[in-house]
């Protein structure tokens, strides 16, 4: 079932959903940063790999660093969205929440967001990447034209179920943003720095137990 996930449209100057040339640049801009890296990933490259022009591109996103976020907050908005969806029958707030560290640690399933579209690419972007997205001087004129919102929004909604599990917690959204941005660093590590982590690159889930077990010993102690 293909869902559509709402973006911000500040985020775009033209919906790049709604022709073959906006889905063709965020298909390929995806494979294409998750292959290079965003630093050297440049309008000028995505347009010789799609057979387009750059301006074409620009007609779509003002910069790099906006379809950076645009890819992002499509990530984030469908981690929200499942989220709803997995946790909407559970009566248990620890089953809740467990399924929440565990949607928010995972990578995405084939096929999830749309047909050709490979969620392993964006997932990575969002492992290497999205760091990138805040850590940089522009950061509080972003967060003022709402465009960390989503983000921002899938963590108070996790933020919720502990503070329902335990309502003395203080740091509840500090928590699960630690939980996500460590899932990253986790991950990266065990790839490219495995002496900084005991989790192993053949078992990456490995990273979910440490983090389900950290949360709960955290938030009940």
């Amino acid at each position: 079932m293909q869902v559509t996930i709402e973006i911000d449209q500040k985020l775009f100057l033209k919906d790049p959903r709604s022709s073959d040339l906006g889905r063709k640049i965020l298909k390929h801009s995806a494979l294409m940063i998750d292959k290079i890296g965003f630093e050297a990933f440049t309008f000028k490259k995505l347009a010789v790999k799609i057979k387009a022009t750059e301006p074409s591109i620009y007609r779509y996103f003002e910069n790099k660093h906006k379809l950076l976020l645009y890819l992002l907050s499509w990530y984030w908005n469908w981690m929200e969205y499942k989220l709803i969806l997995s946790t909407n029958n559970i009566n248990s707030p620890d089953e809740r929440l467990k399924i929440a560290i565990q949607q928010l640690t995972q990578p995405l399933d084939k096929n999830e967001i749309l047909p050709d579209f490979s969620e392993s690419a964006l997932y990575n972007i969002v492992v290497a990447e999205s760091s990138k997205a805040y850590l940089n001087k522009e950061v509080d004129k972003v967060n003022k034209e709402g465009l960390f919102l989503s983000y921002k929004r899938l963590c108070r909604k996790v933020a919720e179920i502990i503070t329902e599990i335990n309502p003395e917690y203080k740091f509840p959204t500090s928590i699960i943003s630690t939980v996500v941005e460590t899932s990253h660093n986790q991950r990266f590590f065990a790839k490219h720095l495995p002496s900084l982590t005991e989790v192993h690159r053949e078992n990456l889930t490995d990273v979910t137990e440490f983090l389900i077990e950290m949360v709960f010993k955290t938030i009940k102690k």
